[in-house]
């Protein structure tokens, strides 16, 4: 059997992904063969929403690439159901306080140690098939991720980094820049101790970091620091990059 995405993680192994953000099966299908480790269907800033994930968990399911969902909020009934479904990872965005960080963890976790809802016959256990084995697993399989992507979440980062259902802090370097009122300036010092405190808290807890860049010059700074789980792209991106490319060879052919 293969490794899951949280055990190579933990092998400090590198895990290249994407993001799904057009809320397409299609799109969902075609990613997931290209060669990602993960993509993140994101319900927090995509087209798609809620009613468009089924089709897309289903479509991933035909190949190895795992499937991760960002929620848009803190509400147990969103991450319930995202899991329910068949994500096999939560990513949650603008995490700014110490509660809100424990709040997510819980969300991960059936009674007693957190607060989701049980339900015995979801996609996620084959409706009924598989129960008892992802019971049993769930902690082995699912991973936890937090969005480090605010200025003020960055004075706790050793409480949310030792939180048991938390497996990736993951920086938002867009926002973060922004919060430290240094916009897309990613090699201003402010940001660069910032992802530097980062990957030093999840070093002391046993984490992982990780990070989406805009560019894979970007790539090489992040590695080096530590940073194992990597995002870059998306679904729209690719489409947009490709279509600009073959309208301009186009125009290029007119004598």
């Amino acid at each position: 059997m293969s490794k899951s995405l949280k055990q190579r993680l933990k092998d400090g192994d590198v895990v290249h992904g994407c993001w799904l953000n057009s809320g397409s099966a299609v799109d969902a299908e075609i990613v997931g063969k290209a060669g990602f480790d993960w993509v993140n269907i994101d319900l927090e800033h995509g087209v798609g929403m809620e009613f468009d994930l089924p089709g897309q968990l289903q479509a991933l399911s035909t190949s190895t690439t795992t499937p991760l969902v960002r929620v848009e909020a803190l509400i147990r009934s969103r991450v319930s159901r995202a899991l329910d479904l068949g994500a096999q990872g939560i990513i949650f965005p603008m995490i700014r306080t110490i509660e809100e960080a424990k709040l997510a963890a819980s969300l991960m976790r059936y009674p007693p140690r957190g607060v989701r809802g049980m339900a015995t016959q979801t996609r996620a256990v084959e409706y009924g098939l598989q129960f008892e084995r992802y019971y049993r697993e769930e902690d082995q399989r699912l991973l936890g991720i937090l969005q480090i992507e605010h200025a003020d979440i960055l004075d706790h980062l050793d409480e949310v980094a030792a939180l048991e259902a938390i497996d990736v802090l993951f920086v938002g370097p867009a926002d973060l820049t922004l919060s430290l009122g240094v916009f897309r300036q990613y090699d201003h010092p402010q940001f660069l101790d910032s992802i530097k405190k980062v990957q030093q808290a999840a070093d002391r807890h046993g984490k992982s970091t990780g990070v989406f860049i805009p560019g894979t010059a970007e790539y090489e700074k992040f590695y080096n620091l530590g940073y194992r789980f990597i995002g870059c792209g998306s679904d729209t991106s690719f489409l947009l990059q490709a279509a600009q490319k073959m309208a301009q060879e186009l125009r290029d052919i007119v004598p």
